[in-house]
């Protein structure tokens, strides 16, 4: 395998030269095409200063800019910190300044809402796609037409970080998960071999693209000539008719997806015989509703499981093995899975018994940026990575998936924190006490409601309330519900019960 993800666009250009690689919007890219991209981003990064070691955020919506622009922040050899464009300015302030960010990336829809950025962080330079560009912004375009020479290649160790990417944190602020290139590397290259990924494949997908889902896809394009078609945005009809057009053999999503799909009017036109399997991950998928999509899809539907901590998956099913509904599958190679103690990570279940999952390999992140403290909760010392997953294992070394460990809200295949929610609540002038909790949903997975205890003669609607945290919180962390109590469950020392506040449901 390469070194590190820098080295990928010219490898790619050098084995499958002018296969097409990526579709977007009716546009198609050869290999060759995607890396002259690159290094013309990369000669104007550097033009704008950017250097190896310095960290650069993407915060875009799905596009070929996008995947420019991850390949030429690796090719000067500096830091890619993607997030998830539902973050609001307020979330992006506090990454940039977390990681020390030298410059954002992003769509046009968000540069004008962090320009402000400049002001209190690191960041130097905002660039933007598209060509309307905001007043102080730097055109992507004009970079690339610039044609400005990407600098030598520097050397880079396969151990060297190469990644931060954000995941939610417990005490209300995100945590930034650093990879090293050899995790990227080896999730990317694990998942396409267990998966049977390769250059006789095309991939439909709308998965974002800063997830390390969409990631391991994106790497299988350019590891191993996959061809990849990529929507901008999830929409059943326009899957559907990429996958006719473009005789696609792979789609991949996340549950809601195919759920939209299977209740969309354009199923009854789809033709999906182009298919040869499925895949769905972001969060574990009713049996039921998988055998439903493999009948009316007429393919296998193949569960897998990752996370932000791993670069990717840490668990799928063979393409060749025995496909087993209701498990994430087994280990990737190289990577090691068991299912430990809840309450003492030393000790292993044995099979069959519930425990927490637990994760170790060249995957796993190589740590939490500047948060020793979470790391050392996270990772211990031999290298196993709490997952804070509940599951067993069966005798073929199959997990299945039981609960969440701890109080985390997956919703749409985003991870949610109560105790994010309950920072931005408790800020509300009329609001005296808050705790969130969870619903279950039968598209989302699980939605969070909060329940409220408001300030003596004060009132509030649950719509003032949803409002409120939209100003501060992305869309998909918002509660969805709000119900105002007299009081909450609280332990013997006052603190919240929030597996118990559904007893208070109205």
């Amino acid at each position: 395998m390469l070194d590190h993800i820098g080295q990928i666009p010219a490898a790619a250009a050098i084995k499958f030269s002018t296969k097409e690689a990526l579709v977007f919007e009716g546009r198609t890219f050869s290999f060759n095409d995607l890396n002259d991209l690159v290094e013309r981003a990369a000669g104007g990064l550097s033009d704008l200063g950017i250097a190896p070691g310095d960290t650069v955020t993407l915060y875009a919506e799905n596009s070929w800019e996008w995947v420019v622009s991850y390949y030429a922040i690796a090719r000067l050899g500096a830091v890619i910190n993607p997030v998830n464009t539902m973050l609001t300015p307020d979330e992006i302030e506090y990454v940039v300044n977390d990681c020390g960010a030298r410059a954002i990336i992003a769509s046009p829809d968000k540069v004008e809402a962090i320009m402000g950025v400049k002001d209190v962080s690191d960041v130097s330079a905002i660039i933007s796609f598209g060509s309307d560009i905001a007043e102080g912004a730097v055109s992507f375009d004009a970079l690339i037409a610039a044609n400005i020479s990407a600098p030598t290649p520097v050397d880079i160790e396969s151990s060297a970080l190469s990644t931060i990417g954000y995941t939610s944190g417990t005490t209300g602020r995100p945590k930034g998960a650093m990879q090293s290139h050899r995790a990227v590397i080896t999730n990317g290259a694990m998942t396409s071999q267990m998966q049977m990924r390769g250059a006789h494949d095309c991939v439909v997908s709308a998965l974002p693209c800063p997830h390390v889902y969409a990631n391991v896809i994106m790497m299988g394009m350019m590891m191993f000539g996959t061809k990849l078609v990529l929507h901008r945005m999830f929409d059943p009809a326009a899957a559907f008719a990429d996958i006719a057009a473009y005789k696609a053999t792979i789609f991949d999503g996340v549950p809601a997806m195919y759920m939209f799909m299977l209740n969309s009017p354009a199923i009854k036109d789809a033709d999906l015989s182009s298919l040869t399997r499925c895949y769905v991950g972001g969060q574990t998928m009713p049996v039921a509703t998988m055998e439903e999509v493999e009948k009316v899809f007429n393919v296998p539907l193949i569960e897998l499981w990752g996370m932000t901590e791993i670069a990717g998956l840490g668990s799928t099913h063979p393409l060749y093995g025995n496909n087993k509904h209701g498990s994430i599958g087994c280990a990737i190679p190289y990577c090691e899975l068991r299912i430990a103690d809840a309450e003492n990570g030393a000790k292993t279940m044995p099979r069959g018994e519930v425990g927490e999952l637990m994760v170790r390999g060249p995957i796993v992140m190589m740590g939490y940026y500047g948060d020793e403290e979470k790391t050392r909760e996270t990772l211990e010392p031999d290298g196993w990575l709490h997952t804070g997953d509940l599951g067993t294992m069966d005798e073929d070394g199959c997990v299945f998936i039981v609960d969440r460990k701890k109080d985390m809200i997956l919703t749409g295949g985003f991870n949610v924190y109560p105790a994010e929610i309950e920072r931005v609540l408790a800020a509300h002038p009329a609001v005296a006490l808050a705790a969130v909790g969870k619903l279950p949903d039968d598209i989302k997975g699980e939605i969070a409601k909060a329940y409220i205890v408001l300030k003596t003669d004060v009132t509030c609607s649950e719509e003032e309330i949803i409002a409120f945290c939209r100003k501060t919180l992305a869309a998909y962390k918002c509660p969805r519900k709000v119900q105002f109590v007299n009081d909450v469950p609280k332990t013997s020392t006052g603190k919240i019960m929030r597996r118990q506040l559904h007893t208070l449901d109205a």
